[in-house]
C-alpha cells in the first residue's frame, strides 16, 4: 500500500515531473484565459459602457478567486506534504475540511450579491448605465459562486495528487461551455433569451457548475490517494488552522490585488470611463500570458511541498530552477507579443480610437514588467511550498499597496495618463528584490540544512 502512496512526486526526474505536472494545468488554464477574453470580447460588443461595467466588476471577481484559490494553496501544500510524510490520516482531513471551507466561501458572496452589488458600482463610478450593467452581472456572478468555489476546490484536490489531467478537463470542459453559451444568453441565439449582460455572467456560472461536477466525479474516480466522506466528516478546528497557516497569507496576497485595482480603477477614472476600461482589457489579455505561469506555479507547488516532507533537498531545487526557466520563457514570449501586436489585440474588444490611442502605449509601459514577474511568482510561490506564507504576503503588499498604487497615484497628479502605466513596472523591480530576499532566508533555514 505504501509503495502505490509514494507516488511520482517523489521518484520521477524533475525536469521530467515539473512539466508533466504543469502542463495539463498551463493548457487548462489557456482556456480558462482564453474563455474570459472571450466573455468581454462578446461584452464589448454590446457597448463600450457594458465593457467598462464588467472591467469594474473584476476586484470583486478576483477577491472570489483569491478565498477560492488560497484555501486551495492551503489544502494542496497540507494534503502533499502528508503524504510525503506518509501521514493518510491528515491528507483525507485536508480534503475534507477543504470541501467544508469552499462553502463557507459561497455564503460570504451570496451576502454580498445580495446587498452590495450597487454600493460597489456607485462607488466607483456616477455612470447609470455602467452601475445597472455593473449590477446586472456581479449580482449573478455572486449569488451562483458555489459553482466557482467548488471548481477551484476539486481541481486543488487532484493537483495535490499529481492527478493534474484531470484537473485539465474540468478547467477545459467548463471553458468551452461558457465560450459556447456565451453569444447564446447575451444575444439571444436560437431559442435562448437574450440577456445581454445578464447572459454573460450566466453563461459563466453554468461553466463553473459543470466544471465543479467532473471536478467531483474525478476525484471520487480516480483520486485513490484520498478518501472524500462528507457524511462523516466534521469541522476540524486544528486542520482548518493548518489550511490556513499557508493559505491565509495567500488569500490575502491575491485580496491586495483586488485592493489594486480598484484603487487603479478610481485613478483612472478620474481621466476617462475608457482608461478603466482599457486597464479592465489589459487584466484580460495579460491573463493568456500569466495563466500558463500559473499554471506551472501550481504544477510545482506540490512537488516543493512534498519534497520538503519527504526532506530531498536536490529535488526541491531542481524543482524551482526548472520552475523559473519555464517562467521566464513564457514572459519573454508574452512580452514580445504586447510589444509588437497591441492595437490588433486592442481591436478584438472593438476599441474605439480613442481606446487604441490610450490602450497602444498602456500595453507597451505595463508589458516591460514580465520578465522581472517570471521570476517573482516563481519565488512566491516556493516560499509558500516552504511553509513561508508570511513571507510571500509581504512581497505581494510591498509590490501592489506600498509601492504601486501610491507610485500610479503620484504619477496621476502629472495629469499625464501615460505615465500612470510607468508604476508596473517600477513595481516589480521593488517586488523582485524582496521576494529574492526571502527566498534567501527560506534556503538557508529550509533546505540547506537538509542531507543531499
Amino acid at each position: 500500500m505504501e509503495e502505490v502512496r509514494e507516488n511520482k512526486m517523489g521518484t520521477q526526474p524533475i525536469g521530467e515531473l515539473l512539466f508533466k505536472m504543469s502542463l495539463p494545468i498551463m493548457i487548462s488554464m489557456l482556456v480558462q484565459a482564453l474563455y474570459n477574453i472571450v466573455d468581454s470580447i462578446f461584452v464589448a460588443k454590446i457597448s463600450e459602457d457594458a465593457l467598462t461595467a464588467v472591467s469594474l466588476a473584476f476586484p470583486v471577481q478576483n477577491l472570489m478567486i483569491a478565498l477560492g484559490a488560497g484555501t486551495g494553496v492551503g489544502i494542496n501544500a497540507l494534503l502533499s506534504k502528508s503524504l510525503g510524510e506518509k501521514n493518510f490520516k491528515q491528507a483525507n482531513s485536508a480534503a475534507n475540511n477543504g470541501i467544508f471551507l469552499c462553502l463557507v466561501n459561497f455564503v460570504i458572496f451570496v451576502v454580498f450579491g445580495a446587498f452590495f452589488t450597487e454600493i460597489f458600482y456607485r462607488s466607483q463610478t456616477s455612470s447609470k448605465i455602467i452601475i445597472e450593467y455593473g449590477d446586472q452581472y456581479l449580482t449573478v456572478i455572486s449569488l451562483l459562486s458555489i459553482g466557482l468555489f467548488c471548481q477551484m476546490t476539486m481541481e486543488k484536490l487532484l493537483q495535490a495528487t499529481g492527478k493534474t489531467i484531470y484537473s485539465m478537463y474540468t478547467q477545459g470542459i467548463g471553458a468551452v461551455i461558457n465560450i459556447i453559451l456565451d453569444p447564446c444568453f447575451i444575444f439571444g441565439v436560437g431559442f435562448f433569451p437574450k440577456w445581454g449582460v445578464t447572459g454573460a455572467a450566466v453563461a459563466t456560472c453554468i461553466g463553473q457548475f459543470t466544471a465543479a461536477a467532473f471536478g467531483l466525479f474525478f476525484n471520487m474516480k480516480f483520486n485513490k490517494e484520498i478518501t472524500i466522506n462528507l457524511v462523516k466528516y466534521r469541522p476540524q478546528a486544528k486542520i482548518i488552522k493548518k489550511i490556513y497557516a499557508v493559505g491565509l497569507p495567500s488569500i490575502i496576497m491575491q485580496s491586495i490585488s483586488s485592493i489594486m485595482t480598484y484603487g487603479m480603477n478610481k485613478i483612472l477614472i478620474g481621466f476617462s470611463n475608457t482608461a478603466a476600461a482599457v486597464f479592465g482589457v489589459y487584466f484580460k489579455l495579460q491573463s493568456f500570458v500569466f495563466m500558463p505561469v500559473f499554471g506551472l506555479n501550481n504544477g510545482l507547488i506540490p512537488i516543493v511541498a512534498y519534497n520538503y516532507g519527504a526532506r530531498k533537498k536536490k529535488r526541491i531545487t531542481g524543482a524551482i530552477k526548472y520552475a523559473m526557466i519555464y517562467s521566464v520563457s513564457i514572459m519573454i514570449v508574452g512580452t514580445i507579443i504586447m510589444q509588437i501586436f497591441p492595437a490588433q489585440l486592442l481591436k478584438l474588444f472593438d476599441a474605439s480610437d480613442n481606446m487604441l490611442s490610450i490602450g497602444v502605449t498602456a500595453l507597451r509601459i505595463i508589458s516591460t514588467h514580465f520578465f522581472f514577474a517570471g521570476f517573482d511568482i516563481i519565488i512566491i510561490s516556493s516560499l509558500q511550498a516552504l511553509g513561508r506564507g508570511l513571507s510571500s504576503m509581504l512581497v505581494s503588499f510591498t509590490r501592489q499597496l506600498v509601492v504601486l498604487l501610491p507610485v500610479a497615484y503620484l504619477l496621476s497628479l502629472t495629469g499625464k495618463l501615460d505615465a500612470i502605466w510607468w508604476a508596473f513596472p517600477i513595481a516589480e523591480i521593488f517586488s523582485i528584490m524582496a521576494s529574492l530576499f526571502f527566498l534567501r532566508r527560506a534556503y538557508n533555514a529550509e533546505i540547506k540544512p537538509m542531507a543531499d
